[in-house]
């Protein structure tokens, strides 16, 4: 039973009012016992029916989700989380046990995993640390150490280096300031100025004034700053982080820069990308369709029929296929 407690122990609760804009939302009429009597026979059906665990789970929020599961573990007198484990094979099995978890939950596995064992996949965290907000960093800091028993900094601490591992770790520290409703422009000015000769009005990079300014001042700050800095810049913000350095460096800046521009648009751009030539990058997919249908994915969708020219979901229709592909336009919820 231990996944279960696990995983689905403590609901946490953001107490951040940051408006959401989820696909999915919590079912109407919902009933936790009936619910897990359906997903009970769909495991125990030959072959498994993965139809109905696929119509059930996706469609449900994560708080409903845990109470199926208790409802589950009452009545079979096992965890439901294994139970699916050993249900579910291929591209659909990460979908649905990723659902199983809280969207803190979700990314802190998803961060543990990119950094245990030998190598670290640098791509996923960039994505998920320079992509958060800081509320939910805080929140995953706080399950991180739930879960693994150690602590996210000493973790990427450990696993990183350089320039890249201080902007991560800067991050980390979750040290921006909130919004404010009085816009400072001589700050928004001296803060353009800095990184303009911090990087393209200086012979090399002043790496860490940068990560200063990126890693602790409010997004709409930034924005109006980014805004500014063509003034003193021939080159918008992006080009000059391309000019500047390179590597993981590079792409974390010109991730986090994305993401204060339009985090949406980024999401959306990572689908696409993800989505183009022959089959998709399913993991990439599946992490932002699993950790953002609570979230945003309802502006992610928005952005990304305004620059794709059609819809997210025609587009998970042309390039997946199967009980994945089934998951995936459930947790899309519509087509645009």
């Amino acid at each position: 039973m231990a996944m279960v407690s696990e995983f689905l122990g403590q609901l946490s609760l953001n107490t951040c009012q940051e408006a959401t804009y989820p696909t999915v939302v919590p079912a109407k009429d919902f009933d936790a016992d009936k619910d897990a009597a359906r997903i009970e026979t769909a495991i125990k059906t030959k072959g498994v029916d993965e139809h109905a665990i696929i119509d059930i789970l996706t469609k449900r929020t994560y708080s409903q989700r845990r109470d199926i599961a208790f409802a589950y573990e009452r009545r079979a007198k096992k965890d439901m989380i294994t139970a699916l484990k050993g249900a579910l094979s291929g591209s659909l099995e990460p979908v649905i046990l990723g659902l199983m978890k809280s969207t803190a939950q979700y990314d802190a596995s998803e961060i543990r995993g990119s950094i245990k064992g030998l190598g670290t996949d640098e791509e996923v965290l960039i994505e998920f640390l320079c992509s958060r907000s800081n509320s939910e960093l805080v929140e995953i800091k706080k399950v991180y150490k739930e879960l693994f028993k150690k602590d996210l900094d000493k973790d990427v601490a450990g696993d990183t280096s350089g320039n890249f591992a201080k902007l991560l770790l800067a991050l980390i520290q979750t040290k921006r300031t909130d919004p404010s409703c009085v816009i400072d422009y001589e700050k928004i000015d001296e803060d353009a100025r800095a990184l303009y000769n911090a990087g393209v009005g200086t012979k090399g990079t002043d790496v860490a004034t940068w990560i200063s300014i990126m890693s602790e001042r409010s997004v709409p700050h930034l924005q109006k700053v980014f805004d500014r800095y063509k003034n003193y810049s021939p080159y918008d913000m992006q080009e000059s982080i391309r000019k500047e350095v390179k590597g993981d460096l590079e792409k974390s800046f010109l991730t986090l820069v994305q993401c204060f521009e339009n985090k949406q648009l980024y999401f959306a751009n990572r689908l696409s990308e993800g989505m183009k030539g022959k089959g998709a990058k399913e993991k990439v997919v599946t992490r932002i369709m699993v950790s953002r249908c609570e979230v945003d994915l309802m502006k992610i969708r928005t952005e990304f029929k305004a620059h794709n020219g059609q819809s997210l979901y025609k587009t998970i229709t042309e390039h997946t296929k199967g009980d994945y592909q089934r998951a995936l336009l459930s947790l899309c919820g519509g087509d645009d």
